[in-house]
């Protein structure tokens, strides 16, 4: 592998963990739909790159799925969901965006430490990539946390599939039934995920977790 293909797929999967934080930052969903618009771009052309890198022409297809499914049609379909829905445009946060940043940069910080410790043998653009797709995992993870709006949780499992895709393509064999099947696993999670929208939007009138629980009693 040449200096500037490693160069362009460390680059790649490092942009998706910024767009991750751009992720995060966002406090209005049509702009938080967008960010994932792009991140599922990012993901792509960094799947297209280990293709390259790996000589892996399968590859292509993955990142053809992630630009026609996750960059274009989960996007606008979100979209749509939101103007019928008559859902609230800002996003509501358990904690601040403030907080939230520091804790995802520790979250960065550790997913390199882990990685790059456990896994001194292996290929350095697999240890790379591997990382930056725990980075990105965890910082999925952060924002369903942290996300009290039903939308804005479900773009948050969706980036964290991103991350996971990311770490499959990097890795080396991977074989490509298990690719093919983590890419269309979270379509079908989405159709799911859509049909509970509308069905709690139509029964409690919000899609606020905050609100749902205090519908439940559990909250004051």
């Amino acid at each position: 592998m040449n200096a500037l293909t490693f160069d362009v797929a460390h680059l790649l999967a490092g942009s998706l963990v910024l767009v991750s934080f751009m992720l995060l930052y966002q406090d209005r969903l049509y702009a938080l739909l967008n960010t994932y618009a792009l991140h599922a771009l990012v993901l792509a052309l960094a799947v297209a790159s280990q293709a390259y890198a790996q000589h892996a022409p399968h590859l292509y297809i993955t990142a053809a799925i992630a630009l026609v499914f996750k960059a274009i049609v989960i996007p606008v379909a979100l979209h749509r969901m939101i103007v019928k829905l008559g859902i609230h445009r800002e996003i509501e946060t358990v904690v601040g965006i403030g907080p939230t940043m520091l804790l995802g940069i520790g979250l960065v910080a550790l997913s390199m430490v882990v990685i790059l410790r456990v896994t001194p043998e292996a290929d350095p653009l697999a240890r790379e990539d591997l990382a930056f797709a725990l980075s990105v995992v965890l910082l999925g993870l952060l924002m369903m946390v942290t996300r009290r709006n039903v939308v804005s949780q479900v773009v948050g499992f969706m980036s964290l599939e991103n991350g996971l895709v990311l770490a499959a393509t990097g890795a080396r064999g991977m074989p490509f039934v298990v690719e093919i099947s983590v890419a269309f696993s979270i379509l079908i999670a989405f159709i799911v995920i859509g049909i509970f929208l509308f069905r709690i939007r139509e029964r409690f009138d919000t899609v606020d977790i905050h609100a749902l629980d205090r519908f439940r009693g559990e909250r004051p």
